[in-house]
């Protein structure tokens, strides 16, 4: 009577445990090439995000917190048209551990569904970063937004294994409750609403997602073979493919132990535990 009165429709908590298990199925089971063709579309919209968020955060007139801020609520954008538009995100896939806990799905299944779906993000990752390098957009606001995208690459490569990592589980414990709360809403603008906060959140804390990475090292790495003015900048040396490899061991860990355990496995035991599943 209260949902009537007050007109929120949302689904609750233990209904959205059923919904994120039931479509942790249906994601597992898709065809090889719609999963993949998904995962591209994917890795590809979280490119956008990052390219928007290096446009706001390349204005030197905006302070630290408010350019943080603003450039995470513009990178929600590639997460938005994940959820909204339809394709398949690793990081979000982190949550059929939840179908896998409660039996409906197997390891190999999950496994299948996490390595299908990496891989494709990476190559629409990658491919919208030579999408912007031909499109010359880092060349907006008088080459920033390229200096940007160097520093940023090259702050990722200087991190420590373990800074990396849990960096990583806090990225993926927000990114999942994103996507978790975007399945409790029935409209557009329900999801929408829901994931803006937490992902603006893991963006101006400086947590790290794998596919973002798998668009920044790219972008970063074209633009120093292609301007010599940036391959002179001090940081430019530390920008490479070894180190993005070095980066993208630890933050998919961390990904990983965000979203499945942290997540998925901890509202497995909290909504779906006494309903069997495994032992």
């Amino acid at each position: 009577m209260a949902g009537e009165i007050f007109g929120s429709d949302a689904f609750a908590p233990r209904e959205v445990a059923a919904r994120v298990e039931t479509i942790g199925v249906a994601k597992a089971r898709l065809p090889l090439h719609s999963m993949s063709m998904l995962a591209l579309l994917a890795g590809a919209f979280i490119g956008l995000g990052s390219i928007a968020f290096l446009l706001v955060t390349s204005d030197p007139s905006l302070s630290f917190a408010s350019s943080r801020v603003l450039g995470g609520l513009v990178f929600s954008l590639g997460l938005i048209m994940v959820v909204v538009a339809g394709a398949e995100l690793f990081t979000g896939n982190n949550l059929l551990a939840m179908a896998w806990a409660e039996g409906k799905l197997g390891t190999r299944e999950v496994l299948r569904n996490w390595v299908v779906v990496g891989l494709g993000n990476l190559v629409g990752a990658a491919g919208l970063a030579v999408l912007v390098l031909l499109a010359d957009t880092a060349a907006l606001n008088g080459g920033l937004v390229a200096k940007k995208a160097v520093e940023v690459a090259a702050a990722k490569a200087a991190l420590s294994w373990e800074t990396a990592f849990f960096r990583g589980v806090l990225c993926n414990v927000l990114v999942c409750l994103a996507v978790w709360m975007a399945a409790a809403g029935r409209s557009v603008v329900d999801k929408t609403v829901a994931i803006v906060p937490p992902i603006a959140a893991f963006v101006a804390l400086g947590f790290e997602h794998s596919i973002a990475n798998m668009f920044f090292f790219p972008l970063a790495i074209g633009l120093l073979a292609t301007d010599p003015a940036l391959a002179a900048l001090p940081q430019a040396a530390a920008v490479t493919w070894t180190a993005m490899a070095g980066n993208l061991v630890p933050v998919i860990a961390g990904n990983l132990v965000g979203g499945s355990v942290l997540v998925a496995l901890i509202y497995w035991v909290i909504y779906r535990a006494r309903s069997g599943g495994r032992t």
